[in-house]
């Protein structure tokens, strides 16, 4: 079956076989650009150490001197997801931040689905993006039906 290379901007490269649609090819797209502008948000606003970030940090119970290092490799992680040959390693060294982010919010307690579950919501974001639009990935992990 012959492909055809239709995309090789920051969101990667693509392949569009016979089976494979352009909805889900936009649909991959729009799932990683928001994960990636939110964390892009938070990792600048944490890197300047703004002041809902130092509050937020001493609630969460760390330093807020530690809030830019937190940013910077916040804004490390999201450049490697971004960037299509490093994409997956981005994505799993962000899903290893965002299970730090749950663990934090489990210790101090805070509300189930608005803030413990919220870092799973943007890491199946992450993962559906690149899932979506990447035929390797969906070729190692396979999503099968009983039909």
């Amino acid at each position: 079956m012959a492909t055809q290379s239709i995309d090789r901007g920051l969101l990667g490269a693509h392949t569009l076989g016979a089976s494979e649609s352009r909805a889900r090819l936009w649909t991959g797209r729009v799932l990683t650009t928001l994960p990636v502008l939110f964390l892009l948000m938070d990792g600048a606003m944490k890197v300047a150490n703004v002041a809902p970030v130092a509050a937020s940090m001493t609630q969460l119970g760390y330093r807020p001197a530690l809030a830019p290092a937190l940013g910077v490799v916040l804004l490390a992680c999201v450049l490697l997801y971004a960037v299509p040959r490093t994409a997956v390693l981005g994505a799993i060294l962000l899903t290893g931040y965002l299970g730090g982010a749950v663990a934090t919010h489990v210790r101090v307690d805070n509300p189930l689905f608005s803030h413990v579950l919220f870092p799973v919501y943007v890491a199946l974001m992450l993962w559906g993006g690149i899932y979506l639009r990447d035929a390797r990935l969906r070729a190692l992990i396979p999503l099968r039906s009983d039909r």
